[in-house]
């Protein structure tokens, strides 16, 4: 696993894009049994180089029910970007994630990782990449259908503090979602 982090760290395959050049945000572990894959890390996380080092993150966290301590061990928690660089700034927030990260590395980080039990997909990236045609046509009816894909995915918003009108638009995710969320983590971690 050391050797495969170490491998995508130095990556530099799509360098040529990169506004603010490479710098690849991982953290994953053997013994992982929950993986969190979002969709690339922001400009924050790419100055501190810690994953989910933002209010997203705090957001996040708080929806799993876990500690910042609990969060950031990788032999529970996995944490894994569909893109692994920062992609830069669009017109209404960060650009997609890179499309060559997930189909190069996802691959191989997730055979090391053999205990995995409960994969989180934040936001439309992630659950098109893993739910493929089962995905719904909306986030949100990807997100309210949260059961159909368990026990393996959890689908997920977006943390962002941009998608507070959604979540003011949608009070069962606070409601219904999050608590079968933090059921099903807590007895993971």
């Amino acid at each position: 696993m050391q050797k495969l982090l170490s491998e995508i760290r130095a990556c530099e395959i799509c360098k040529a894009y990169l506004p603010l050049g490479p710098r690849p945000i991982v953290a994953a572990h053997g013994n992982s049994s929950i993986v969190v894959i979002g969709q690339a890390p922001g400009v924050k996380v790419h100055e501190t180089g810690i994953p989910w080092d933002d209010p997203s993150g705090k957001q996040l966290r708080n929806w799993m029910g876990v500690s910042d301590e609990v969060f950031y061990d990788s032999s529970k928690i996995a944490l894994v970007p569909m893109g692994f660089c920062y992609p830069g700034k669009g017109t209404s927030g960060d650009l997609p994630p890179r499309p060559e990260c997930a189909p190069l590395w996802h691959g191989s980080l997730l055979a090391k990782m053999q205990h995995v039990e409960l994969v989180l997909l934040i936001g439309r990236y992630a659950q098109n990449h893993y739910l493929g045609t089962a995905a719904k046509k909306t986030l949100t009816e990807t997100v309210s259908a949260f059961e159909s894909y368990l026990p393996q995915y959890f689908p997920l918003p977006h943390p962002s503090p941009r998608n507070r009108f959604w979540l003011a638009k949608n009070p069962w995710f606070l409601e219904k979602v999050v608590p079968e969320l933090q059921a099903r983590i807590s007895k993971l971690v």
